[in-house]
């Protein structure tokens, strides 16, 4: 991530947010937890699995944004990701697929391709919480 793209979204649209991120590859999670992190973010996560994902959900805590991985150990990442569009929180999706291959419902989602821009990951759910409280 450059200085000048990082720092195109300020500190301030990270700090104290809570970002959920799933993914199944450990170190493309702690790269993702780690830019969030140096913005400012408190990381829900990083967790590999549906399973772990859906505890964090369900054990509380505000969530503001989040980072799905389509695919989790062959298991799509739709019951999170139809989770937190109920709840109204913002997510972005990253996968190896193309966007043909994402459920229809879906759609909408912005798809981030891997490898991941950390960069525009950040641009990205930066813009989407500035969005979500419009």
């Amino acid at each position: 991530m450059t200085a000048s793209r990082a720092s195109s979204y300020p500190r301030a649209s990270f700090t104290g947010r809570r970002i959920l991120v799933v993914e199944d590859e450990y170190f493309l999670a702690d790269d993702i937890s780690k830019a969030l992190r140096k913005l400012g973010a408190a990381i829900a996560g990083p967790v590999g699995d549906l399973e772990s994902a859906l505890k964090l959900l369900h054990e509380g805590g505000t969530l503001d944004a989040a980072v799905l991985d389509v695919n989790i150990r062959s298991e799509m990442i739709y019951p999170i990701a139809r989770e937190l569009k109920a709840r109204n929180v913002p997510f972005v999706f990253t996968t190896g697929y193309d966007r043909i291959s994402i459920a229809a419902e879906f759609r909408d989602v912005p798809l981030l391709e891997k490898p991941i821009d950390l960069a525009s990951m950040t641009q990205e759910l930066a813009a989407l919480m500035a969005n979500s409280r419009d």
